[in-house]
């Protein structure tokens, strides 16, 4: 059990001060921001809201933990920057990983979000800083590395290598055994036979690469 702030205060984090507080055994103490998206009341869901500047004047670095799980702005990007600026201040970063997911002692990295449902199947790890939200299928001797989303009922095959800062739509598909490059982003509902480009924006069945770079996201 750990005491546990939150960063944000939008929806992602509502989701895991509930995820949190109804499944696992950490305690929610409070909430932060950069001060400059302080709200005036400085509360949210009955918990303070401190500037994450000053935060450790109040929560001493050696007695509570952080968690991060914010949107994937800019194809994650913005979250590696919060994820990093909060390791900078020596604090720890825990996951969450659902009561309802099926895993096999897979190597799961910290600031990980993994919602219900999710198979991640033996012989497959997980970086750091990655969110798979609800209902997907992770195959068998795959690597997802660092600061990925997953969005929800997408399938995975065997073998795969997710590289950084990917963005895999709902309703997708991998074939077994390829590589997703850097910066990716798979479309809803696409179908991946190939190797990706990095940086690249693939939808379709089969999934075509389109002129648009996500680097410009």
């Amino acid at each position: 059990m750990a005491k546990i702030i939150i960063f944000g205060i939008q929806d992602f984090a509502e989701l895991a001060h509930y995820y949190l507080e109804n499944d696992s055994p950490h305690d929610v103490v409070a909430f932060s921001v950069d001060e400059k998206f302080l709200p005036v009341e400085k509360k949210f869901k009955n918990l303070p809201i401190i500037a994450f500047e000053t935060i450790e004047k109040l929560y001493p670095i050696s007695e509570y933990k952080f968690f991060a799980p914010m949107a994937p702005s800019k194809m994650n990007r913005d979250r590696e920057k919060v994820y990093l600026k909060i390791k900078e201040k020596g604090y720890e970063l825990i996951s969450y990983i659902s009561s309802k997911a099926t895993l096999f002692d897979n190597v799961i990295g910290d600031n990980c979000f993994i919602l219900e449902d999710n198979t991640i199947q033996p012989f497959t790890s997980i970086g750091n800083n990655v969110i798979l939200w609800s209902g997907n299928h992770i195959g068998h001797h795959s690597i997802i590395n660092d600061h990925i989303m997953f969005t929800s009922q997408v399938v995975l095959s065997g073998h795969c290598i997710v590289e950084n800062y990917c963005v895999i739509g709902v309703n997708s598909t991998i074939r077994d055994g390829l590589t997703i490059s850097e910066g990716t982003f798979v479309a809803m509902a696409a179908s991946v036979i190939k190797d990706t480009k990095p940086w690249g924006m693939y939808k379709g069945n089969p999934a075509l690469k389109s002129e648009r770079s996500t680097k410009q996201f």
